[in-house]
């Protein structure tokens, strides 16, 4: 039995009858009463193991919907595949207020990982380590921007004079952070190809870099690649939890994060968009 179908199998106790592979590490396999479950390959065991307990705990919260996840081992993740659908006006205000309660559910610290999750965790391809602070402006600057604004410098694609506008901007972090919030509950990955529309127009998240975080964090990369109804979205969220005075102004700083992620994985273009977004955040 190829591996995915047996690995669908062994964690549904179902016999597989096709599978169908799907984009990049994914493969559809149907089983024999006609449910249809999702096979994704992962990188390493600390990859596998950081999303499985990422899907759970985003699950946990009882807010946005999240496939099931099945089981895994060192190599793939099973999880129920969600049905197509098409976002809605009214779906998407929908998810935003969802958004809000998920965000709402909490994490232990900022850089928490979830429960049974690996320090060691990843966002898409890049490592990215879960290491809990007190702290968001000292957290965000430590584990969330210096490590992959020093990879980017070492790998070329960040020169060191450019490195130093983004190292000002964290010099004046504790003044651009808005006011102290908890911990939230992140997906950690949102950006529009995590957010699924089932049957009805439902939001499902997928693929998290599970963690707890700012809130805006979340909302920052949404806005960085865009979503259907995202204004919707905002409106939903701000209905159910009304960010911080600012919050508008901040979007740059919380996308310093995954603009840097991108840099390190794809290069140059990306270095651009960190540069704009750090002159933006200067005096």
């Amino acid at each position: 039995m190829p591996p995915a179908s047996s690995a669908a199998a062994r964690f549904t106790g179902r016999r597989a009858v096709e599978q169908r592979p799907r984009s990049g590490s994914l493969t559809e396999v149907v089983l024999d009463d006609g449910h249809v479950v999702m096979v994704k390959r992962a990188g390493s065991p600390d990859a596998v193991r950081a999303e499985a307990a990422g899907l759970r705990w985003l699950a946990d919260a009882g807010a946005v919907a999240v496939p099931r996840t099945y089981g895994h081992d060192a190599g793939r993740l099973v999880t129920d595949r969600v049905a197509d659908g098409r976002a809605t006006a009214k779906s998407a205000t929908r998810f935003g207020r969802d958004l809000a309660a998920l965000h709402a559910a909490g994490a232990p610290a900022f850089g928490a990982p979830p429960p049974g999750g690996p320090a060691e965790a990843f966002i898409g391809l890049a490592p990215m380590r879960n290491v809990p602070g007190t702290d968001w402006p000292q957290w965000y600057a430590e584990h969330r921007v210096l490590p992959y604004l020093r990879l980017a410098v070492d790998d070329g694609t960040l020169s060191a004079a450019e490195a130093r506008t983004v190292e000002k901007v964290l010099g004046l972090l504790p003044g651009l952070a808005g006011p102290a919030e908890p911990p939230a509950r992140l997906h950690g990955d949102l950006w529009n190809g995590n957010v699924l529309w089932g049957p009805g127009g439902a939001a499902w998240l997928i693929d998290p870099a599970a963690h707890g975080g700012h809130r805006e964090t979340d909302l920052a990369m949404l806005r960085l690649f865009g979503a259907p109804h995202l204004r919707q979205i905002l409106d939903g969220y701000q209905d159910a939890a009304p960010l911080a005075a600012g919050w508008q102004d901040r979007v740059p700083l919380h996308q310093l994060f995954p603009l840097l992620v991108h840099t390190v994985l794809f290069g140059r273009g990306y270095a651009e968009q960190v540069l704009a977004a750090a002159r933006s955040l200067l005096p």
